[in-house]
């Protein structure tokens, strides 16, 4: 009896260009759901008005019924008293309601912005895109395994938005255990995103919920290491570090898209990239800056 090949010696190399390509595409196509109307009014649909607890329910519904502290442990960059404003959420509502509420706010969002991709091009997205997914090791990524078992949805553009979630978790996921190794705490990893130009802070500290204590906390360690200025602004260490932290995060993903290569993580990025345009042209992103 012939013994398998050891897992990934037959697939193709990709260089971390390629990675750092088709996760920025990635994000880009996942991350409207965030930013979009349809998901307040499907929240209140539902029963939620507030932003932040409607935030973690439908991001967290894959997850099923866990207590907010759970979902503190998965997204790591939250403060507690954030997190702690989903407490009830499931009693509003189970998880797989808000999953379903979350895939009709994506699908409404997406025919109002008028995101054009034709039959051909989901499918052929859909087949370098599902063998990702299908291949990918989810040891020690909760959000991108608990996206995995979601059931697709019907409607096909939805479905392909939901296996590119699943992707955009993992390397969420992988990039906390970069973070953590790093010995960049929840506060600090928010603290230096700010201060390299990644988001504007005042979004950071409106949404993660880290208070003015807290923030100068880790400023003032971040100090210390000599990543930033007493000021908050970064050193030019801070900067390498940071990009070395994209760039270890970049490593651990490239396993991830050696079934479909650097050619095939290009192509993708391109198939997908319609979807991020057309939210683009309709202003949905104009809040982050």
């Amino acid at each position: 009896m012939t013994c398998p090949a050891p897992l990934g010696t037959d697939r193709p190399d990709i260089g971390l260009d390629a990675v750092r390509e088709i996760s920025l595409a990635v994000t880009a196509a996942h991350m409207p759901v965030h930013l979009v109307p349809e998901t307040v009014e499907e929240a209140a649909a539902l029963g939620v008005t507030d932003r932040a607890p409607r935030y973690f329910a439908f991001r967290a519904a894959p997850l099923g019924v866990v207590p907010w502290q759970v979902v503190l442990a998965t997204f790591y960059n939250f403060s507690p008293r954030a997190v702690r404003s989903m407490t009830g959420v499931w009693d509003i509502a189970a998880p797989a309601r808000w999953q379903d509420a979350r895939f009709t706010a994506v699908g409404r969002a997406m025919r109002r912005v008028g995101v054009r991709l034709p039959e051909e091009r989901i499918a052929e997205a859909r087949s370098l895109i599902d063998r990702v997914v299908a291949a990918a090791d989810y040891a020690g990524k909760p959000l991108a395994a608990a996206n995995a078992a979601v059931a697709l949805p019907a409607d096909p553009l939805v479905a392909l938005w939901q296996q590119i979630t699943v992707l955009r978790e993992w390397r969420g996921d992988a990039h906390l255990i970069v973070l953590a190794d790093n010995r960049l705490g929840p506060c600090e990893c928010n603290v230096l995103h700010a201060a390299t130009g990644r988001l504007p802070g005042a979004v950071l500290r409106a949404t993660r919920e880290w208070n003015d204590a807290e923030w100068d906390a880790a400023t003032a360690r971040l100090a210390e290491r000599g990543w930033l200025h007493p000021d908050g602004t970064p050193t030019g260490t801070g900067i390498a570090e940071r990009e070395r932290i994209e760039v270890e995060t970049d490593e651990h993903c490239a396993a991830l898209w050696a079934p479909i290569g650097a050619t095939g993580a290009r192509r993708l990025a391109t198939l997908i990239a319609p979807i991020a345009e057309a939210f683009t042209a309709a202003g949905t992103f104009a809040q982050l800056r």
